[in-house]
């Protein structure tokens, strides 16, 4: 429980001597560790060793926000068609 105040005062001394709230600063980290998973699961689907399903379920992200990720960083993937 200490680890966590101690994050918690770390986000506040940041925040006040920043322009940022506590909230944009927690938001800012979490989208840079998201980042960082995207990018360990990208780097094991490109060795064909994870699946798409397991990585959205890894990743809690539907399949086509996952396919929007890989078009976005020019990965090439299969694309199905719907019919």
């Amino acid at each position: 429980m200490s680890n966590l105040k101690d994050i918690k005062s770390d986000i506040e001394k940041y925040a006040n001597d920043s322009n940022l709230t506590e909230l944009q600063i927690v938001e800012k980290l979490e989208k840079h560790y998201f980042d960082k998973k995207v990018n360990q699961n990208l780097k094991l689907y490109k060795k064909g060793k994870k699946k798409v399903s397991e990585i959205t379920k890894d990743l809690k992200i539907s399949p086509r926000k996952f396919y929007a990720i890989l078009e976005k960083k020019k990965i090439e993937h299969k694309k199905y068609k719907k019919e």
